[in-house]
């Protein structure tokens, strides 16, 4: 077990795109979310570790990771609620940064992984150059 927390930063792209729409349809019960992802991606290394994290890609001390998410109040389970967490670990730094944010709803069948694959090599260059994406 590590000795401190992550540090967990939204980025811009995040913040502008899909959780603008969490935000209009859960209103209050959003902020609520927001507190937990965070709180979650603080402690990043332990939800990778007994798999409530899906780690994507590992390049030196970056990883890219998915992770499921359920709105506050809603009773669903992460898995089941079909909302999406796409975030780098930086475990040098011990920095968490959330790239994305979104609902299957959103970013929908055929082929989820590929979509969001694409928004990330469009809005993050570098990370997709990191991970081979």
């Amino acid at each position: 077990m590590e000795r401190f927390n992550y540090r967990v930063r939204i980025e811009p792209f995040a913040e502008r795109h899909y959780i603008k729409k969490f935000q209009k349809a859960y209103k209050e019960k959003w902020l609520a979310t927001e507190r937990t992802l965070i709180a979650v991606c603080e402690r990043i290394d332990n939800m990778l570790q007994y798999n409530r994290a899906d780690l994507i890609s590992n390049a030196g001390c970056y990883k890219l990771v998915k992770l499921d998410f359920a709105v506050e109040g809603t009773r669903m389970s992460p898995k089941a609620s079909g909302n999406r967490c796409i975030l780098t670990v930086d475990e040098d730094t011990r920095e968490v940064k959330i790239l994305l944010v979104y609902s299957k709803n959103e970013i929908s069948s055929p082929n989820e992984a590929q979509k969001w694959k694409s928004i990330i090599k469009g809005e993050y260059r570098e990370l997709a150059e990191r991970f081979s994406l």
